[in-house]
């Protein structure tokens, strides 16, 4: 499996006429008449219908790429995307939507795809966890092989003399008590990671949350301009 996180970036958009859906596709979608769902309440075109399919395709695929967070990229990118298909410009753009149907599309995919963005990133993007590790290195402690061989040939009931006047257990007891302070040490630092951790997850979270709520203002607001037109 791929652990490589893939960072949102800008996506370039092209024109998308019959990348996905064919001509033949569109032919057969049309010779079912019996289900209300495939009905196209705009009458749109077999091309418009198989341009749209794909750009919904591709801001699909902008989304799931990366388990960070890239809404502001995808919803740019559907813009240009539509823009690239509603402006007569050989070979970078052409003018399959006009400008009023440019609204509709744009208006179906924000109420209905970006509305619902985190949901559709939750259930197809792989869920990332961070392993972490720590190593500390500290003070040689008892295991060391830089402990004085005099101190490793001590027996236990007996306590060699130095030429400063110190024994074996006093020497022993100082590299116990190293030991300890390691150990402390260590636990500290872990803990401090955690914490900033921590602090790190709920600022990306609360980051999501601003982003997300002024995605649903800019709609509110929209909806309330037309409403008053």
């Amino acid at each position: 499996m791929d652990t490589i996180i893939k960072a949102p970036q800008a996506l370039k958009a092209k024109v998308m006429l019959w990348t996905d859906v064919t001509y033949h596709d569109m032919e057969e979608i049309d010779k079912i008449q019996s289900i209300p769902d495939l009905e196209r309440e705009h009458s749109f075109s077999k091309e418009q219908t198989s341009a749209l399919l794909s750009i919904i395709k591709s801001i699909h695929e902008a989304n799931v790429e990366t388990p960070l967070n890239n809404s502001e990229e995808c919803f740019k990118y559907c813009r240009e995307l539509l823009l690239c298909h509603s402006v007569r410009r050989p070979p970078f753009s052409i003018n399959l939507f006009k400008s009023e149907e440019v609204n509709c599309v744009l208006t179906y995919i924000h109420n209905n795809y970006m509305r619902h963005y985190k949901l559709y990133k939750y259930v197809f993007t792989p869920q990332v966890k961070l392993d972490l590790s720590l190593s500390y290195s500290g003070p040689p402690t008892v295991e060391d092989s830089s402990v004085p061989a005099a101190v490793e040939d001590v027996t236990d009931t007996e306590a060699v003399p130095k030429k400063d006047g110190t024994s074996s257990e006093t020497q022993q007891a100082s590299i116990t008590a190293a030991a300890g302070v390691t150990s402390e040490l260590k636990a500290l630092i872990e803990q401090e990671v955690r914490e900033h951790m921590t602090r790190v997850s709920g600022q990306l979270d609360q980051r999501i949350k601003e982003i997300a709520s002024q995605h649903s203002s800019a709609l509110d607001s929209s909806q309330n301009h037309k409403a008053k037109k």
